[in-house]
């Protein structure tokens, strides 16, 4: 699952976009140090461990104080070695890892072997609660440390085995070819000694191996980071650190973009993004980020698993005028879905612009042909469900819906459902208590087709919401991972894609772009593929 993080970060990906986080009145703190780069920024939701932050705020940070083993090229997605000099294997099960030695976390301690593999048991171990701990269950004797029921019988992971200080190697329960990738996530950062020795010292001031280091941090209203001097890797920071600074209110923190008391904003209200290219006089950005929007459909029970509805959803895919909704609603910071990942993983990750052919395309005659052969809608209509906490939902259900209707010719075929809070429309999709459509969104924990695919629909898949099950999906899922070849590997993912699509088990939507906006005080702002900024990368002027 990126379950708990891609839910939650792009349930709220368009909420933090709209402006979740952040101080309501930052103008007292305006002051601007020379050199440090001051952006908007919202409080973590659990303290800073890799393996236990699930949203986008805390992982911000994360991002800029360690160095994984894989990094993830800025521009192009692509994973590199970072902290690792190699990984290697034979036959795709068993991987050896060696270390960049004389690597060193910002409190002097060394990096080792150690460092990942204690990391990576800690995470995986059941009764330390962390939320990605699912990262790991794909290494052997995952089913003792986190076992489905029960306390754990083993404290460490039985895949898990040190050679020497810079060496380990990592055993997988099946071939996996492209397994290597997904270390960039942050769920694999190794951890200093002082982590297992004095925890919540750890907790207090956070210890990494990256770019920066925490300087300081004031809940509530901002955290300092400043370059991190024991950091030899390639993406040394051109800046003197980075002041994030706490908002509620991204209007706010717009306004002190304007005024000059901020300098980088990537959670833009909706409201001025059509009017922020003139604004902020050309400082701004707009591109795609590895994140699809969707609608799903409850499969394993009631009216939507029964034959012919798969006709219905293509039917119903068929009538969203996903062009017309992005370009009102959104302002050219979605783009129409072609495939179920995200244009930035390119093709050789997986990336489709026509797999979805005919059935992501506007074609009304088509769609309402589809909807009657499939033996119509349900009762003769369907609900969108969202959750209504945040405003961010409701205009886009219901331009779907009403998409839907005008088709139908009935404008109650479709209606938007809202469900309280967050927390709330979570609740019900996990009880199984969704009985027609809901929105749903992934943003990739790592760029490649296979993260937008196993975890949502995979057969009892932590993140597959709708409960589909495909034997067939399963078999080329298990295929494509033992390819070696990761070419073919990418094929045989898209086939898999193809059969999810037959069944149009989830409706493509569109492709979220990361957005962002910058002062005049500084200069090189980019997004990455994961809709962060590079804030290694930001020049302040002057």
């Amino acid at each position: 699952m990126r379950g708990a993080r891609s839910a939650t970060w792009v349930a709220g990906a368009i909420a933090v976009a709209l402006g979740v986080s952040a101080c309501g009145g930052s103008s007292d703190s305006a002051g601007s140090e020379a050199g440090v780069v001051r952006a908007a920024w919202g409080d973590p939701q659990n303290p800073l461990e890799p393996a236990n932050t699930t949203e986008v705020q805390g992982g911000k940070v994360l991002d800029m104080i360690f160095a994984n083993l894989k990094s993830y090229d800025p521009k192009t997605g692509e994973a590199k070695n970072d902290a690792a000099e190699s990984i290697d294997t034979k036959d795709q099960q068993t991987f050896t890892i060696k270390v960049k030695k004389g690597l060193k976390f910002s409190n002097g301690e060394a990096v080792t072997a150690k460092s990942f593999v204690n990391a990576w048991n800690y995470g995986a171990l059941a009764t330390n609660q962390q939320k990605n701990s699912y990262f790991f269950s794909d290494i052997e004797g995952y089913d003792k440390v986190a076992p489905a029921e029960g306390k754990p019988t083993a404290k460490t992971l039985s895949g898990l085995k040190v050679v020497d200080d810079h060496t380990f190697t990592v055993k997988l329960t099946q071939k996996m070819s492209t397994w290597p990738t997904r270390l960039g996530y942050k769920a694999f950062a190794p951890l200093p000694e002082k982590f297992f020795t004095d925890h919540k010292g750890y907790l207090d001031k956070p210890v990494g191996n990256g770019p920066y280091k925490v300087d300081s941090y004031s809940k509530g209203s901002q955290m300092k980071l400043v370059p991190n001097p024991e950091y030899k890797g390639d993406d040394k920071p051109v800046n003197k650190g980075v002041l994030l600074k706490v908002y509620t209110d991204s209007n706010t923190a717009y306004s002190d973009l304007q005024a000059g008391n901020l300098d980088v904003l990537d959670s833009l209200p909706a409201e001025q993004i059509k009017n922020a290219k003139t604004d902020l006089q050309g400082n701004y950005v707009s591109q795609p980020a590895g994140i699809v929007q969707t609608v799903s459909f409850p499969l394993d029970k009631g009216a939507w698993s029964k034959k012919g509805m798969e006709k219905v959803r293509k039917g119903i895919s068929m009538a969203i005028d996903r062009k017309t909704i992005t370009e009102k609603i959104y302002h050219g910071t979605r783009t129409p879905a072609t495939d179920l990942t995200s244009p930035v993983l390119g093709d050789a990750n997986g990336y489709s612009k026509d797999i979805c052919g005919d059935a992501c395309e506007y074609n009304p005659a088509e769609a309402k042909k589809l909807i009657k052969e499939g033996g119509g809608l349900p009762g003769g209509k369907m609900t969108v469900s969202y959750n209504a906490d945040k405003d961010s939902h409701k205009e886009w259900v219901d331009a779907v819906c009403n998409s839907v209707n005008k088709v139908l010719g009935d404008d109650k075929a479709c209606v938007g459902n809202p469900v309280g809070t967050f927390a709330d429309f979570r609740t019900q999709i996990t009880k199984g208590e969704m009985t027609s459509g809901f929105r749903a969104g992934w943003q990739m924990d790592y760029p490649q087709i296979e993260n937008f695919l196993t975890p949502l629909y995979g057969t009892g898949a932590s993140s597959n919401d709708s409960h589909w099950s495909n034997k067939e999906f399963d078999g080329l899922l298990k295929k494509a991972a033992a390819e070696p070849d990761t070419k073919k590997a990418t094929k045989t993912y898209q086939d898999a894609e193809k059969l999810v699509l037959d069944d149009m088990v989830a409706i493509p939507l569109w492709y979220q772009n990361g957005v962002a906006g910058w002062s005049q005080n500084v200069s090189d702002v980019t997004l990455d593929p994961f809709s962060v900024p590079v804030f290694s990368d930001i020049k302040v002027k002057g």
